[in-house]
């Protein structure tokens, strides 16, 4: 199915500033291991199967190992993630769910006995963005496996 619309193209200004705010990310207090975790978990939520896709080969480029990868989804029953990823994690989905009543303490409580005030703003920075970019890519049907370009 072709992509709906071609947002690069339509909104190039909006695209390149939302583009820039993502790339900054890297420069964040968030180590890149943790940002590929919380980028593949958000996406699976979301359902985009684009960004998951980009999300999978990037991480295995950064390194990870394919059996933790395999492990996202249920990571809460399994014993290959540090209390900080599970954090991280924890953060990214109810960040992403956003529940009528908002953020739990229990769940806060449990994010900032692993992560600086910091690393939190940055993680709801970077959870921020990769959502944004799932409700882009699944609202415009981008196709799995293939890359936006601006000549697109």
């Amino acid at each position: 199915m072709p992509q709906r619309v071609n947002f690069a193209q339509q909104s190039p200004e909006l695209f390149k500033k939302f583009l820039a705010f993502s790339n900054a990310l890297s420069k964040s207090a968030i180590e890149e291991k943790i940002l590929d975790l919380v980028s593949i978990r958000a996406s699976q939520i979301n359902g985009c199967g684009f960004c998951l896709d980009m999300h999978f080969k990037q991480t295995k480029i950064h390194g990870e190992n394919e059996l933790r990868l395999d492990h996202i989804s249920n990571w809460r029953e399994s014993t290959l993630f540090t209390p900080r990823e599970r954090a991280a994690l924890a953060w990214t989905e109810i960040l992403t769910k956003l529940p009528e009543h908002g953020v739990p303490d229990d769940i806060y409580d449990l994010v900032r006995g692993q992560l600086s005030e910091k690393e939190i703003s940055d993680l709801t920075f970077a959870v921020i963005s990769v959502n944004g970019w799932d409700r882009i890519n699944v609202g415009f049907k981008t196709e799995a496996g293939r890359l936006t370009r601006r000549s697109d």
